[in-house]
């Protein structure tokens, strides 16, 4: 049987929940999940994922502003595409939106196409941010564990002194692949 289930969030603990509990019971909520936190990732937010959990197919997800749910529109399309997965429609109180009609799909679309849009343009800049800093000669990656002249030393007391694998090991401070790699003239 198909029901309403409400979610309902504030940011911190001195905050009341009192209004949107109030709305979410007049609108026919015949279960509410509820926490006290801060709602920037949904992940972090236990109640948020019981509440997602536990709807079932032809419920209707309940509350009362999107902020109450996601903080970004790429949570909120995240959350809207796990919900159509299921079959659960989505309303939003204060907004007026509803997925269960066609215009409130429509609106989900969108606000998912803009999040893809998001995405992607974010993507683009921080790709062009990267090449700009290769061009300048930043170095991206964990820093090198030996210098080019330790290397040098490295190869000189194998080659000429014998020294082992471990022994260079220790001599060093590195582990066992990173003299190898110091070893290997093609790196």
């Amino acid at each position: 049987m198909a029901e309403m289930v409400g979610y309902a969030r504030v940011s911190s603990v001195g905050q009341s929940l009192d209004v949107q509990l109030q709305k979410l019971s007049e609108a026919g909520c015949a279960r509410i999940f509820q926490e006290k936190r801060s709602g920037r990732q949904a992940d972090n937010r236990p109640e948020l994922q019981a509440c997602l959990s536990y709807v079932r197919e032809g419920d209707t997800l309940v509350i009362c502003r999107l902020d109450r749910a996601a903080r970004s529109v790429l949570d909120l399309a995240k959350m809207a595409d796990l919900l159509r997965q299921k079959g659960v429609s989505l309303r939003v109180l204060d907004q007026g939106l509803d997925t269960g009609t066609a215009e409130g799909k429509l609106m989900f679309n969108l606000l998912g196409a803009f999040a893809e849009f998001e995405a992607e343009i974010r993507h683009e800049r921080a790709a062009d941010g990267i090449a700009l800093a290769k061009q300048k000669g930043v170095k991206f990656g964990r820093r090198n564990a030996l210098t080019e002249e330790q290397i040098g030393n490295l190869r000189r007391l194998h080659r000429d002194e014998g020294f082992t694998i471990s022994q260079l090991q220790d001599r060093f401070q590195v582990g066992r692949s990173t003299v190898y790699r110091a070893l290997n003239p093609s790196s």
